[in-house]
């Protein structure tokens, strides 16, 4: 194979890709997960960051405009409304995942894809498309970049760039040159790195919003003839070289139009990193199975894979309510203390509560061979819980809950909708509107604004 057979595949399969190729249970998938992002955006639209987001586009922007915002649902441009939204869906840590990619898709392909399909009024057909596309590139991307790039590199910020450009290229129509220009522009712009963990700042906020609206500024620029790198992914220059050092250049073009992202796709249950869902799930099951209550916990032990101790250890002793959703001491002591992790359990309060916090000191992690070789294409979870008593319990689960393989129903999902929206102020009935226009896209001649107070 010559270097760059691959993206010339994925270019024109996803260039060329039409409403009717795409199998009704995508469609419906598809519809799922823009439900659950519509949740957790109107979750996190009162969050600081936002405001700050907000703010800027305020100031750089128009204060009206034909896209919809989710802080105060107002409009604004394409380019700021994928923007706000997108950091607003990142917020609460509730966004959508792919396992294999380790890549948040929804919070970077549905903001811009909704904002230029309000602006372009093309059809909820058009937009469907142009979602299940960009989840495509941008899970397709994230696997091509391996292990390697995930440790350093946040996916969403990256592969998540040319997500969104993809999306916006279906949605301007562009033939597969200029797909390959928007791609171009929006690989010469991703970035995104994991340091900002350490100082428990904003910066993940910021990945998914400029991933959203670099994208979308690709997209149009590519429509109107700016030119860019034809390989950026493959050339010896370009993300893959730069950015890698286990490039996987297959699984950009492996099995097109045979499996599909969004149906390889999770949800999240828990409102912390997906990295601790699995351990969280596993130490559910033993907590449940065994009756424990937290004073019969002496010790737990997170068996985790090699990226989990990457990401989470930085965090773990949790000094913002924010850094507490990526340290695994707090989320299995939540866990183990209140039952949950929801998007109302990360507060104050919580974050200083002395029994969290004692327990907090007893939860270790430890990589684990068979994690480890399954990871990332299955996130098994394993913890070992030695109790008071000296009694030592094990649990596993197989697949966390909201993963393909252990997925929610639609009334879960849109139950866990309406939930997480309250967090950020919005009413149930006002959620409850937005998902029948959700549910009805694939009839609807013109994309409306989602949710309408």
């Amino acid at each position: 194979m010559n270097p760059g057979e691959s993206t010339d595949r994925l270019v024109e399969f996803c260039s060329q890709l039409t409403y009717d190729d795409i199998p009704l249970p995508v469609i419906e998938r598809a519809k799922d997960l823009i439900i659950d992002w519509v949740g957790a955006a109107l979750a996190g639209r009162q969050s600081r960051p936002v405001h700050i987001f907000r703010r800027f586009a305020n100031t750089m922007g128009p204060k009206t405009g034909t896209s919809q915002l989710v802080d105060d649902f107002g409009g604004t441009s394409p380019y700021f409304a994928a923007m706000v939204n997108a950091a607003s869906s990142h917020v609460v840590e509730q966004d959508d995942v792919h396992n294999g990619a380790v890549f948040h898709p929804g919070t970077v392909v549905i903001p811009p894809a909704l904002a230029m399909a309000q602006q372009q009024q093309v059809t909820g057909r058009d937009l469907l498309l142009s979602i299940v596309v960009g989840y495509e590139v941008g899970v397709r991307v994230g696997r091509f970049l391996g292990q390697s790039h995930y440790k350093t590199f946040h996916t969403t910020g990256t592969a998540g760039t040319l997500a969104s450009a993809a999306a916006g290229a279906r949605i301007l129509h562009l033939e597969s040159e200029g797909f390959r220009q928007a791609l171009g522009s929006a690989g010469t712009q991703a970035a995104g790195l994991w340091e900002f963990l350490r100082d428990a700042a904003d910066s993940k906020q910021l990945h998914a919003a400029k991933a959203a609206s670099d994208g979308l500024l690709a997209a149009y620029a590519a429509a109107w003839g700016l030119t860019a790198a034809r390989q950026i992914l493959e050339g010896s220059q370009g993300m893959g070289h730069g950015l890698s050092s286990d490039l996987h250049p297959g699984a950009l073009d492996q099995g097109l139009g045979e499996g599909w992202a969004i149906l390889e796709t999770s949800l999240k249950w828990h409102a912390s990193c997906r990295h601790t869902h699995p351990a969280a799930d596993a130490l559910s099951h033993v907590m449940q199975t065994y009756g424990l209550k937290p004073d019969n916990i002496g010790t737990v032990t997170a068996h985790v894979h090699r990226a989990a101790i990457d990401v989470l250890e930085p965090a773990r002793a949790a000094v913002t309510t924010h850094q507490a959703k990526f340290s695994m001491p707090f989320v299995l002591s939540l866990i183990a203390v209140r039952s949950h992790a929801s998007v109302d359990d990360f507060n104050d309060e919580s974050l200083h509560d002395p029994v969290i916090r004692s327990l907090m000191d007893r939860v270790t992690m430890v990589g684990d061979a068979e994690v480890e070789s399954a990871y990332p294409e299955r996130w098994i979870g394993k913890v070992t819980v030695t109790t008071t008593q000296g009694s030592v319990l094990k649990g596993r689960i197989d697949a966390p809950l909201g993963d393909p393989d252990n997925f929610l129903s639609r009334d879960q999902i849109h139950d866990k909708a309406i939930r997480i929206a309250q967090f950020g102020g919005a009413a149930p009935q006002f959620v409850e509107s937005a998902i029948e226009r959700i549910i009805q896209l694939d009839q609807l001649n013109v994309v409306p604004w989602l949710w309408q107070p």
